[in-house]
């Protein structure tokens, strides 16, 4: 579903704005919200600075749409502050379409056609860039103008959707999984375009999704939300740098290389797997100098793979840790 933000939400009293605008495109600070007794969020505080490009990941169920809903104020957080563009989410009608929301399931009209979809898009927004027929080339959708919304594929839905946001100039754009039902040429384009509006534009992205392989590729920041709660809302780039790597090693000197390894203090043993492997993580031990060691030390290496530190070894790191 693409929303423009142009008709007035239902007024959201309980959320207050945030005075923390300072080179923010989005500040939550202390929401919660509860369903019944069960608690969603915990006392949430999210940044988005402007022009970057944030994932926000959390297993399903960990409330990352209730999060985008409390946001643009689709739903009434029961505490907090959030300020978006500098505004209060009651107030997102005065942005004149600056934000643009597309959730999981398409829902545009069925029975309008794509480029019938464009134009009613077009009357809403107020800072026109860009023709549908232009709109339409620029998500490859150009021979599907004619065909009906409720004909395309889930596929053809999502980019539909998001041609609708893209004929005005939105500064900020909130994806709730972008890439469901898409496949990987889709993917690709999708994520070819969000880089290319946000480094030509400036565009802001808020990207949630549990598809962390393709947000590590993409975004420059990274939000994990867990049981209610951001543990994490920083730079990717210094968060993975931070990250320790694993590395599996066979060999047929175990005992030996046990021994060595806990000598070690730059390595850490974390267990042996059931193929046989011991699994080591490290930070800074290059691969090719371990490997080294371990022959010098008369330990036979059958073999040793580096696993790069990623986002989703990162995730799982600090949800386990959290869950522990």
């Amino acid at each position: 579903m693409a929303i423009p933000l142009l008709s007035k939400p239902a007024n959201k009293q309980s959320i207050v704005m945030s005075t923390n605008i300072s080179a923010l495109a989005l500040s939550v600070n202390g929401l919660n919200k509860s369903y019944g007794s069960f608690e969603v969020l915990k006392n949430l505080d999210l940044e988005l600075k402007q022009g970057s490009i944030l994932g926000l990941v959390g297993l399903n169920g960990s409330g990352k749409t209730t999060t985008i809903e409390c946001i643009l104020g689709l739903q009434e957080a029961n505490s907090g502050s959030v300020s978006i563009l500098n505004h209060t989410p009651s107030k997102l009608h005065e942005t004149g379409g600056k934000i643009v929301s597309i959730f999981d399931t398409p829902s545009l009209h069925p029975n309008l056609t794509v480029r019938q979809s464009l134009e009613h898009a077009e009357l809403l927004s107020e800072n026109l860039v860009r023709t549908p027929q232009q709109v339409e080339e620029l998500l490859g959708i150009e021979k599907y103008s004619t065909f009906k919304i409720k004909n395309l594929s889930l596929g053809n839905k999502r980019r539909a959707s998001l041609a609708q946001a893209l004929v005005g100039n939105p500064e900020l754009i909130i994806l709730d999984e972008p890439f469901n039902g898409l496949d990987a040429e889709g993917v690709d384009d999708v994520l070819a375009l969000i880089q290319r509006l946000n480094k030509d534009n400036g565009t802001t992205f808020l990207l949630s999704s549990h598809q962390l392989p393709y947000l590590e590729s993409i975004c420059s920041h990274i939000a994990i939300l867990h049981q209610g709660k951001i543990l994490v809302n920083d730079n990717i780039d210094d968060l993975l740098a931070n990250t320790n790597h694993s590395i599996l090693l066979k060999t047929e000197t175990e005992a030996t290389a046990i021994k060595f390894l806990e000598a070690q203090n730059d390595i850490t043993i974390i267990n042996k797997n059931s193929d046989g492997y011991l699994e080591l993580s490290t930070k800074d031990v290059r691969s090719s100098d371990l490997t080294r060691q371990l022959v010098e030390n008369q330990i036979a290496v059958s073999e040793l793979v580096l696993k790069q530190a990623s986002l989703g070894n990162l995730f799982r790191a600090i949800t386990s840790e959290e869950s522990a």
